[in-house]
């Protein structure tokens, strides 16, 4: 579930830290498969807005099928009737596997802890879900302190590969 920001100052920082700690997330894994036993494959997911109903996703990938072979006029048709229904945003995970055992990551969760002070789904209201940015990946002049941000993912990174089980 995304996180809430609180207010327009804290959802600038977050867009601005998102994509370099996305991009520094996915480095550092491959950094660590290098040198692991472990093999990743990643892996794109719909997610849904909560409480969309499956018959809502099932009509959404329905009306997406005729858009595709539709004719002009009904084209416009089925894209206003999409337009009004949820639409999921995009979802990365990995799966990490060694011999019989699998795990699976969602990488926006793995962002998440990296650009948020407060980020941990265990002990987190689901319902209350607001977050503090950790400013202290932003310099002083407002852009993203790159050393900070790239410690901070290496060690959520490094984390996640210390604590897989070994057979």
């Amino acid at each position: 579930m995304p996180p809430k920001i609180k207010n327009i100052v804290a959802w600038q920082q977050a867009e601005l830290l998102m994509q370099p700690a996305f991009l520094r997330i996915l480095d550092n894994i491959r950094k660590q498969l290098e040198e692991s036993v472990w093999k990743g494959t990643y892996e794109d997911v719909p997610v849904w807005p909560e409480g969309t109903t499956e018959e809502t996703k099932a009509r959404v990938q329905q009306l997406r099928q005729q858009l595709q072979d539709a004719s002009p006029e009904a084209r416009e048709e089925i894209e206003e009737a999409i337009v009004r229904l949820p639409q999921p945003y995009p979802g990365y995970r990995l799966i990490l596997q060694h011999q019989s055992q699998q795990f699976t990551l969602d990488l926006w969760e793995l962002c998440y802890q990296v650009c948020f002070c407060n980020y941990n789904l265990v002990i987190v209201d689901p319902d209350n879900l607001e977050v503090e940015i950790d400013t202290s990946l932003i310099d002083e002049t407002g852009n993203v302190d790159w050393n900070r941000l790239d410690a901070k993912a290496q060690q959520t990174v490094r984390q996640i590969f210390a604590n897989l089980p070994i057979i």
